[in-house]
């Protein structure tokens, strides 16, 4: 009889110690299914800035934050030997310039003897058939006629000569105009290599160098990018990377604005993983940006993947081995689909109506 009673008592404590366990029941809700990344703001168009040639940085054109337009100088550098190459060029140009249009050309001397070949050619054309037709009538002596028929051809084959000898030196000099204009482009293309200037318009938004400093042409000398065009660079990790698409919607937060969400869509996709992170770069769009942002800005973004306005959800803690559930008939089966951080779709095996208890722990 006294064991009776443990036992009893035993039993009702046990009872009363274990309660009503715990249960819920499938919900009907708008499911999201979204891939999360973290999100860093960057201007548009952001290019680092390099010189193509070595030097000591003379002067600086621009502050960062100032304003740039295409074309604008930013950075000189110094190196006297391109002014000096540019400048004997340049007088190499004016010299074959001279000497191929100029009045004192080497072309206006031969056109002068030319000229004055013809003359002598002239003359010497009029004795000499003077002198054949009296030697014709056997008139005046071989002698006579041999020295003028010897002047007629010496002139002849002295004009054939100078016009040969003008039209060699123009190509001369043709040649020579060519290649001290060539010369003189390749200095000023040499010049302007010291000389860095802003590919865009834009803003300057990072200097890496002093006055006096050495500059070389494997570190970058600035960083420039749009004004007031930001985009988001999203860090996706590679399992999810096939799921995203361009104008997917983007849900972004930014740690500068606390809990504001802000809209974006997807723009670009770049192909290339980075081997160190094993990420993949995603580029967004602000649809409505912030109304101040600054380059480096840091958050996180969900990437739209899926979407439906009403899905049968629980919660994913539920979920025993990503396929069965705890219902009063046991362990039951069922099938899911979209799923995010805390809830998990279900397509088949339960419904609303389905109580659901924790699995044993």
């Amino acid at each position: 009889m006294k064991y009776l009673v443990f036992s009893v008592i035993g039993a009702y404590l046990l009872l009363a110690c274990s309660g009503p366990k715990e249960k819920t029941y499938p919900q009907k809700l708008p499911m999201t299914e979204s891939v999360y990344a973290s999100a860093t703001v960057q201007p548009d168009s952001l290019y680092h800035a390099y010189s193509v040639a070595t030097g000591i940085l003379e002067h600086i054109w621009v502050e960062e934050g100032d304003t740039v337009s295409k074309g604008d100088l930013l950075l000189q550098i110094s190196n006297t030997s391109p002014e000096m190459n540019k400048e004997n060029a340049r007088l190499a140009l004016e010299l074959a310039q001279k000497n191929y249009t100029g009045t004192s050309a080497v072309l206006n001397s031969i056109k002068d003897e030319i000229e004055a070949a013809v003359l002598q050619l002239g003359n010497d054309s009029i004795n000499f058939y003077r002198q054949k037709k009296l030697w014709d009538q056997n008139i005046g002596s071989k002698v006579e006629f041999d020295n003028k028929k010897l002047a007629y051809e010496l002139a002849r084959n002295r004009l054939d000569a100078l016009k040969k000898k003008f039209e060699r030196t123009k190509n001369e000099l043709e040649t020579q105009l060519r290649q001290a204009e060539n010369n003189y482009r390749s200095s000023l293309t040499n010049t302007n290599d010291f000389t860095i200037t802003s590919k865009i318009n834009g803003t300057v938004y990072a200097l890496y160098k002093n006055l006096g400093e050495i500059i070389t042409t494997v570190e970058p000398v600035a960083t420039l990018g749009m004004t007031n065009r930001f985009v988001v660079e999203l860090l996706v990790d590679e399992v999810d990377i096939i799921k995203l698409r361009r104008g997917q919607k983007v849900y972004i937060t930014l740690d500068s604005y606390g809990d504001t969400v802000f809209q974006g869509t997807v723009h670009k996709i770049y192909p290339r993983k980075d081997e160190r992170s094993q990420t993949f770069t995603v580029e967004a769009i602000f649809n409505t940006p912030p109304e101040t942002l600054y380059p480096g800005l840091s958050g996180e973004g969900n990437i739209v993947i899926s979407e439906t306005k009403e899905a049968l959800v629980i919660p994913k803690t539920y979920l025993i081995n990503g396929s069965t559930v705890l219902t009063d008939e046991g362990e039951t089966q069922v099938t899911t689909g979209l799923e995010n951080m805390s809830m998990v779709e279900i397509l088949d095996g339960i419904d609303e109506h389905t109580a659901l208890y924790p699995p044993e722990p």
